[in-house]
C-alpha cells in the first residue's frame, strides 16, 4: 500500500521506474533489512528549488521514501487526532484548497461579508525543520509508541539527517 501511495504522480521519474523494475526484490530486501535490523538510511540528494523563494531540499532515495510512507501511515493514525482542526499540511482529506476555503470563510465572517476592514498576519517559522530538537521529538513519539523495534526504526530515520547535531529533520 505504501508503494502505491508513494508512486502516485511519480511514475515518469527515472529513480521510481528503476525501483519498480525490481519492485519485488527491492521490497523483500527492505523487509529483510528491517527484520534483522541491518537497515541503513541512504544519503540524501541535495538540490535547490524556487517556489517562489529559494529552498534547499534534501531528497531521500526511493527505497527510503517508500519506508517513510509506510511509517507515515501508522504514525498518522496515532497523531492526527491530536492536531488542531485548522492544521492542513500533510493531512488526509485536507490540504491547500481546504485551507484556502477555510481562510475565506474566516475572512467573510470577520469582515461581515467583506464590508469591514480586517488584518491577517502571514508568517513562516524560519528554518523550522532545521531547528527541531530530535531528543524532544523522540520523547513525544515514545510517549505514544511502546514498540522498541518501531522506536529503533523511527530513531534511525530521524538521525539520518542533520545540519546541526541533535537538531533538524528532513520531513
Amino acid at each position: 500500500m505504501a508503494w502505491k501511495e508513494f508512486k502516485k504522480g511519480k511514475t515518469s521519474k527515472q529513480d521510481v521506474q528503476e525501483f519498480e523494475f525490481n519492485l519485488e526484490d527491492n521490497i523483500f530486501q527492505l523487509y529483510e533489512d528491517l527484520k534483522d535490523k541491518s537497515y541503513v538510511h541512504s544519503p540524501y540528494v541535495s538540490f535547490y528549488v524556487t517556489d517562489p523563494k529559494l529552498r534547499h531540499i534534501h531528497k531521500a532515495c526511493v527505497r527510503d521514501r517508500v519506508l517513510h510512507h509506510a511509517i507515515f501511515r501508522i504514525l498518522y493514525q496515532i497523531f492526527d487526532r491530536k492536531f488542531i482542526y485548522d492544521s492542513y499540511s500533510c493531512r488526509l482529506v485536507k490540504g491547500t484548497h481546504w485551507a484556502v476555503n477555510r481562510l475565506e470563510s474566516f475572512i467573510r465572517k470577520s469582515s461581515c461579508n467583506n464590508n469591514g476592514l480586517i488584518y491577517a498576519l502571514k508568517c513562516d517559522v524560519r528554518k523550522f525543520f532545521d531547528s527541531i530538537d530530535k531528543a524532544n521529538l523522540k520523547k513525544i513519539i515514545a510517549n505514544k509508541i511502546k514498540d522498541t523495534d518501531s522506536l529503533w526504526l523511527i530513531s534511525k530515520i530521524l538521525d539520518s539527517f542533520s545540519k546541526t547535531p541533535g537538531t533538524g529533520t528532513c520531513f
